[in-house]
């Protein structure tokens, strides 16, 4: 197989596409290779700036026609594997957005973030099923699923698309719906992407204006069991309209900190809440009375800032993470306790360890099937570290490590893993754990059924850099779980 598409070639590339063409040593590649995951990098042998489709279909065409690798990057938030020479199709610029507000839909180009849709939709009284970070691509957390803060009320992001244009492996554009091609549909909608370059999506939008939200955040020094456990017991009493979920990470002692956070070790609880104000102070009596908070800023608040209830950190850095879906029951004591302690103040690497309560909306199937796995989950627990180069600190091997036996405790109750919070590069098992049905890997299961999407659609594996595209590079993922 070739490794460069030559001179020519990009040359050739340069007068088909209205956006930017640039190889390696040109002024602008290194900047638009660069995305928020700062730990590793796409090197394609040839990048596209893409200003629209036309330009998506042209680079995936010269690609296939050079039998070169194509990788895919809006906001790189979600890098998982980086590409090394091939093709890189950039879809930063593609931002357009358009709101039909009677209709309650929005149509986003690759790449929109969700912080812009939320704001364009808060203009009409309508709000995206989006996640907690303002900056992360749409699209991508689309076709991962989509774990969104009004989750538990109205499920999955993946479960509202209506359509998705695509261009294949064999560079046709297509637009896909549940009517022109139900099983592409099914499979694009929660598969993880590797069948082709998503250009644009139709989604729903929810009639929310605005939630009763924020956060509490405790003393983790004093509180950092009782808070991990209270909240836990506490989510089993909760109605669907209330989605929460906590986090412990230690904070630096910085100026740029607020001075109430500066140096501890945190336990923050993060809610978001679609009743009125007087309902969700009732319902959040039992976590108040766990302690007196270092800050309390749940309020009534207009949808527009919803990225106050995560507050995540907005600058690229370096950073790895895994994940486990519990079952409904969440984690024992002692369990909780474990992983509290193994990802705690004195853990080797600076780490977070985040719970989400699942259940209720993320539990129902959608109107129409697709390709979401472990809808029996009740919980999201996932830890992420910071990274350095070797000799500088916590290097990625040391995080690898920490996060395997962090999680170990959780194992014998997880049922699998979610692909949206996988940052970093994944052994080939881990495809079954996130796809897998039980312990059956055969003719109609979800995997099998992903693996026909992708040999259908992308048949020379011109995608590869996805849990699903690298499986051919890699070998094929165990049949066996990893997980118990």
């Amino acid at each position: 197989m070739r490794t460069d598409m030559g001179f020519a070639g990009a040359e050739a590339l340069r007068e088909a596409v209205r956006g930017s063409v640039l190889v390696p040593g040109d002024p602008e590649y290194d900047q638009e290779c660069a995305g928020f995951q700062a730990g590793d990098r796409h090197r394609p042998d040839v990048l596209v700036v893409a200003d629209g489709p036309d330009d998506v279909r042209a680079a995936v065409d010269a690609a296939r026609r050079h039998r070169l690798p194509v990788a895919v990057q809006a906001t790189g938030h979600g890098l998982g594997e980086a590409a090394r020479g091939g093709v890189l199709v950039s879809t930063r610029r593609m931002t357009g957005i358009r709101i039909d507000a009677e209709a309650r839909t929005a149509w986003v180009e690759a790449g929109v973030r969700a912080g812009d849709l939320v704001a364009e939709a808060a203009r009409h009284g309508l709000a995206p099923v989006n996640g907690s970070a303002p900056g992360v691509g749409v699209v991508s957390y689309t076709l991962g699923g989509g774990v969104g803060l009004l989750g538990r009320r109205f499920g999955y992001a993946a479960d509202r698309v209506r359509r998705i244009d695509l261009v294949a492996g064999d560079g046709r554009p297509r637009q896909v719906t549940a009517d022109s091609d139900p099983e592409l549909f099914w499979g694009l909608r929660g598969g993880g992407g590797g069948l082709g370059v998503v250009t644009g999506m139709e989604i729903d939008l929810v009639p929310v204006a605005g939630i009763f939200g924020g956060q509490l955040v405790f003393d983790g020094a004093r509180h950092a069991d009782e808070v991990l456990s209270a909240w836990q017991r506490w989510t089993a009493t909760v109605p669907e309209t209330m989605s929460s979920a906590v986090s412990l990470l230690p904070v630096p002692d910085i100026p740029a900190v607020p001075a109430h956070r500066r140096g501890r070790y945190l336990a923050q609880v993060h809610l978001a809440f679609t009743g009125s104000r007087e309902e969700g102070e009732r319902l959040v009596a039992p976590l108040r009375a766990i302690g007196t908070p270092l800050a309390d800023d749940l309020r009534e608040m207009p949808y527009a800032e919803c990225a106050s209830v995560f507050s995540e950190p907005d600058t690229p850095h370096a950073y790895r993470s895994t994940n486990l879906l519990l079952g409904p029951d969440g984690l024992a004591e002692d369990a909780l306790r474990s992983v509290r302690a193994a990802t705690g103040p004195e853990a080797e690497a600076m780490c977070v360890l985040s719970m989400r309560h699942m259940g209720g909306a993320f539990a129902r199937p959608p109107r129409v099937p697709n390709a979401v796995p472990h809808r029996d989950a009740g919980y999201l627990l996932y830890v992420l570290s910071p990274f350095t180069a070797p000799g500088e600190g916590a290097d990625a091997e040391t995080v690898r490590a920490l996060h395997e036996r962090a999680l170990a405790p959780a194992a014998g109750c997880a049922v699998g893993r979610n692909a949206n919070f996988l940052y970093g590069p994944q052994s080939p098992g881990t495809l079954w754990e996130v796809y897998g049905d039980g312990r059956a890997a055969g003719e109609g299961s979800r995997l099998a059924r992903l693996r026909a999407l992708k040999q259908r659609y992308d048949p020379e594996g011109l995608f590869r850099f996805s849990l699903l595209g690298a499986e051919g590079e890699t070998g094929a993922p165990n049949d066996a779980p990893v997980i118990a």
